[in-house]
């Protein structure tokens, strides 16, 4: 985030409503993120991220 309070392309994009991890669904309803992303979400490089996030901003 940056000194604006805006999200970067970065950043994880979890809204705290976790389905993946807390119910096992293959695809989280909160973040829409598959189960592996969010489990290896700091494990990703800088580009994996921004990739991820920008598929997320499209499907929205």
């Amino acid at each position: 985030m940056n000194i604006r309070g805006e999200k970067n392309l970065t950043d994880s994009p979890c809204v705290g409503i976790c389905s993946a991890t807390a119910l096992g669904d293959d695809v989280c309803i909160g973040c829409g993120r598959t189960f592996d992303e969010v489990r290896l979400w700091n494990t990703f490089s800088d580009e994996d991220k921004v990739a991820i996030n920008r598929r997320l901003q499209a499907a929205r």
